[in-house]
């Protein structure tokens, strides 16, 4: 058996079967090309078609999506459910609401959702969903009467033992709150677990918020440990200022990190006195203004436009905005500028070009399916709550999303070391351990 001719086939199907879909492919790409040790010792996973079944969903829902805004004008988007592997659970992954949600984004996510859900080590599948709606600028009313409408026709698909959706970009409380009310109002079942995110007072978990910017960072002090070192003391650059970024900076500083940047669609914001949280949580959270208003506030700190955050010299980067953020070029002036680590707090958002820049230099390099897996994991830690009507304090919540991070870290350098020699292998520790986890329990299930 040809292995590499096996995955090539697969590759050249995909492509030709998904045309246009540019996010989709590189994710895939990128986990396929790291099987090929596994399927090696595996060769019933290739005789079993596991990589074909694998690539495409179980399910890929699009429908409209009608709202009337304030103004009294319809209004129509787009909405979108990948459900893409059940083998391990009910599909687990986020909503995005934001413009630039098309299927090929959705199906990236959703494939990439499949291993970082299987690396935590729980019982979920993956998906994902959401759709072109841009919920800046717009009032809550809008907001809450596209929820509705979106929520009226995706609720026939969910269900806590199904499909269990969250958050993601554009996607937090507000937006939960609206879409559980509706869900609760046309099944008339008050289904605590089939929407994950929800705020603490009515079946939220504790820890939720922070879990995937916590998790990140506790991912990159895994990595750090292995060669001695830690966030105490070192300078780190965070893209981004939303949810993941937030919660990166306040654990980073947590552990002795001085985090001198952050940013937004804007630019860039350097403070090098380290980032005033609390200022950011205002700004960001409260007011939902541009991140330049930070530097109007804080005399010392400068916002830029021009270039990017990866310009500013740092111990340890963690992208969290969104895919592909991080270029080749943006990877070199990271290298050049003596970066230890940098950490995916986001989904993909370092382009094929820079991860391969990251690792020749010897970088530790966590990938998001491992990086981020702890807002996943801690999704799950909810389901848990809500399918025993129990409720954790946030330090028990963040004892365990802690371990399921140092599980995944382990998890991925054994794997690593095992599958290629190399445990500083993140990339194939995190793809095959996913990969193998997924694909016994698919074959164990037949062929459905």
């Amino acid at each position: 058996m040809n292995v590499s001719a096996h995955i090539e086939a697969v590759h050249t199907e995909l492509r030709r079967r998904n045309p246009g879909e540019a996010e989709f492919h590189q994710a895939a790409t990128e986990v396929l090309d790291s099987l090929a040790p596994a399927l090696e010792r595996h060769p019933e996973y290739v005789e079993s078609g596991i990589l074909e079944r694998l690539c495409e969903p179980e399910r890929q829902l699009i429908f409209r999506v009608p709202w009337v805004d304030d103004a009294g004008a319809v209004r129509v988007n787009r909405g979108f459910r990948v459900e893409f592997n059940s083998a391990l659970g009910p599909y687990k992954g986020g909503l995005r609401f934001h413009p630039s949600v098309n299927l090929g984004i959705v199906k990236f996510l959703g494939f990439e959702q499949i291993f970082k859900n299987a690396l935590t080590g729980m019982a979920i599948g993956g998906g994902k969903g959401g759709a072109d709606f841009d919920p800046k600028g717009r009032s809550d009313g809008e907001i809450m009467r596209f929820c509705q409408s979106f929520m009226t026709e995706l609720h026939r698909h969910l269900g806590e033992h199904t499909d269990v959706p969250a958050g993601d970009i554009g996607v937090g409380a507000r937006e939960i709150g609206y879409l559980f009310g509706q869900y609760k109002r046309i099944t008339n079942r008050y289904e605590a677990g089939v929407l994950t995110g929800k705020p603490v007072a009515w079946g939220g978990s504790h820890a939720r918020t922070e879990a995937t910017g916590y998790g990140a960072v506790y991912f990159a002090q895994e990595m750090l440990a292995t060669r001695g070192d830690g966030f105490d003391g070192r300078r780190v650059v965070i893209s981004g200022s939303g949810n993941v970024a937030v919660y990166a900076v306040e654990k980073a500083h947590a552990l002795g990190g001085r985090v001198v940047a952050c940013s937004d669609s804007s630019g860039y914001l350097v403070d090098e006195d380290g980032i005033d949280l609390e200022l950011l949580k205002e700004i960001k959270e409260v007011r939902r203004s541009r991140i330049s208003a930070y530097a109007e506030v804080k005399p010392n700190a400068r916002f830029s436009d021009r270039g990017t955050v990866y310009d500013v010299p740092c111990d340890i980067a963690l992208p969290c905005a969104t895919q592909n953020e991080v270029r080749r070029e943006d990877a070199i002036a990271l290298v050049k500028n003596g970066v230890l680590a940098v950490a995916e707090g986001a989904n993909m958002p370092c382009t094929p070009e820079a991860v391969e820049v990251l690792r020749e230099a010897g970088v530790l390099f966590g990938p998001g399916k491992a990086a981020n897996a702890g807002g996943v994991a801690t999704s799950a830690l909810e389901m848990q709550q809500n399918a025993a009507r129990d409720s954790w304090s946030f330090e028990e919540t963040e004892s365990r999303l802690a371990a399921v991070m140092r599980g995944v870290h382990a998890q991925c350098r054994a794997t690593a070391e095992a599958y290629g020699g190399n445990a500083d292998d993140y990339v194939l520790g995190a793809n095959v351990a996913g990969f193998l986890r997924v694909a016994e329990a698919m074959a164990a299930q037949g062929v459905v």
